[in-house]
């Protein structure tokens, strides 16, 4: 088998194969919005421009335990406010690597928030409600997020259509070969969108044009173990209209694995390529993957799915080029689904695809913004060794 090198530097030249056609592959993304704040939290202040941050969730949560019974301060400083939220992020990256990427969403209505202005002039964007806003507190073990997502609870199908038009929608749906519908957690109605794309927008797909479909649930942990099983359910039916990639985080692998009650042998990170595996069987779809922080694994059918699945399971693994010293870990995650989706839309291997995500995460967390395509095959040319 090659080693990662070898590896990342085929995938560079299949993803330059892919170049002129990145303009001609149409995208739909949506459909949560975020204005957030990436934040670190003071541990001494030591001059009036200089401070030392509380490096570590487990050390912030000494100080908050401390508190208890008494009164506390914390001073938050802000260090970056950007476009955020899971389908933005995601958007944003696929559309720095040149795709033609639409964006149905909450960005702001009637007019679109100063944050999402540069993005707007890099992808076509329908704007149907106001953003949430997440104070991001950062931290070299993770983050914090703090959601305020009030604006987003009402929307759904009907609040998208009301805005943009059934017939626009279903336009751009039917040009779309890439529909990424991201943060079903926080979205309270998305699967009024979901059911709207099963019975209706996707029902004349025939089996040779399947589109492709990615999904995110976003942390779902403050969902009910109904609420996830019934998404979980509708998310197999959707694969009977489109080839549909599940895609995850560690925890959030969990978290459907016991719902669906597959069981996990050892240690979950170790076995995340058998989890893949087990998931997509469960689920009867076209693929899953998992994203831990220093690697990634995934299962695809090969040859695509059928209405009923079908199908023989391909598997793969990868190591990333992790950093254990990120400039900006908020949007890791969405930037590897971004890059894992490039890769399916260029037709890549399941390897190949893994190994995009992970770089396309790991220049984002190095370098704070999304590669282009040139910078990202640049960098799979000559990939960093993983950091332990």
């Amino acid at each position: 088998m090659p080693d990662r090198v070898e590896i990342a530097r085929q995938t560079a030249a299949g993803l330059r194969r892919f170049a002129d056609h990145a303009k001609d592959t149409p995208v739909l993304l949506g459909f949560d919005g975020f204005v957030d704040s990436i934040i670190q939290v003071v541990d001494k202040r030591t001059g009036i421009d200089q401070y030392d941050p509380i490096p570590t969730i487990d050390r912030f949560g000494e100080k908050i335990s401390a508190a208890a019974g008494q009164s506390s301060n914390f001073e938050l400083v802000t260090t970056l406010e950007k476009l955020g939220g899971n389908g933005p992020i995601m958007a944003n990256a696929l559309a720095a690597a040149g795709i033609n990427v639409t964006y149905i969403g909450a960005l702001g209505y009637p007019d679109l928030h100063p944050a999402f202005h540069d993005f707007a002039k890099h992808a076509q964007v329908h704007s149907v409600a106001n953003p949430g806003f997440t104070d991001a507190l950062e931290f070299t073990d993770g983050k914090l997020m703090l959601g305020k997502y009030q604006s987003l609870i009402g929307l759904n199908y009907t609040a998208i259509e009301n805005v943009m038009g059934a017939d626009t929608f279903q336009q751009v749906v039917t040009r779309s070969r890439l529909i990424g519908m991201v943060n079903w957690t926080m979205l309270p109605q998305l699967e009024s969108v979901w059911q709207k794309m099963h019975d209706d927008t996707l029902a004349d797909t025939s089996s040779g044009d399947r589109k492709l479909i990615f999904i995110d649930l976003a942390d779902p942990a403050k969902r009910t173990r109904d609420d996830i099983a019934r998404a979980l359910g509708l998310i197999s039916k959707l694969n009977t209209r489109a080839d549909v990639i599940l895609g995850m985080n560690l925890s959030e692998s969990s978290q459907v694995a016991d719902v669906l009650d597959v069981s996990i042998t050892g240690d979950p990170e170790d076995a995340i390529e058998s989890t893949c595996a087990a998931l997509c069987e469960k689920l009867n779809i076209y693929g899953t993957v998992i994203h831990p922080r220093k690697s990634a694994a995934a299962a695809i059918r090969s040859g695509g799915s059928s209405k009923s699945g079908g199908g023989a399971i391909e598997t793969g693994r990868f190591a990333g080029p992790f950093t254990a010293k990120p400039k900006l870990s908020t949007g890791a995650g969405d930037n590897f689904n971004a890059g894992f989706c490039l890769a399916q839309l260029a037709g890549l291997p399941v390897l190949e695809s893994i190994c995009t995500g992970t770089h396309t995460s790991g220049f984002y967390v190095r370098n704070a913004h999304s590669p282009s395509l040139t910078e990202l095959t640049n960098f799979l040319d000559n990939p960093p060794p993983a950091e332990d």
